[in-house]
């Protein structure tokens, strides 16, 4: 069975970093997309970073320049390297994998992990 677990998440202060993993089990995703969503309170599932087979990126505006995801297929785990956090980041973290369309749509994506938290203080 796919499993896909989330960790690295905490409490932070603007301005710091934290650095989030998600890894795979049950199969392996070296040659299909992986991604990072977020969900605030009250709010939709929000695109943050997606990472496709060949290692091109793609980022939303609101975090490019801060956030950085990468993977490593021989570990079968995907990061993403959060800079410069801001209040506004404060959300649950989920991962994604096994993407198959547009890299910024949720219903793209086959497993998704159950989430980390992080809140970021002022």
């Amino acid at each position: 069975q796919v499993q896909l677990v989330e960790s690295g998440g905490g409490l932070v202060q603007a301005g710091g970093s934290l650095r989030l993993s998600c890894a795979a089990s049950g199969r392996t995703f070296g040659r299909s997309a992986m991604a990072w969503f977020r969900q605030a309170p009250g709010e939709e599932r929000e695109f943050i970073a997606a990472i496709n087979w060949n290692s091109v990126t793609y980022y939303a505006e609101s975090v490019e320049g801060r956030f950085t995801i990468s993977r490593d297929n021989a570990k079968n785990t995907v990061y993403l390297q959060m800079d410069s956090l801001k209040p506004e980041d404060t959300a649950l973290y989920y991962c994604a994998a096994d993407g198959k369309g547009r890299p910024f749509n949720t219903l793209t994506y086959d497993y998704w992990g159950q989430g980390t938290q992080v809140t970021v203080s002022s």
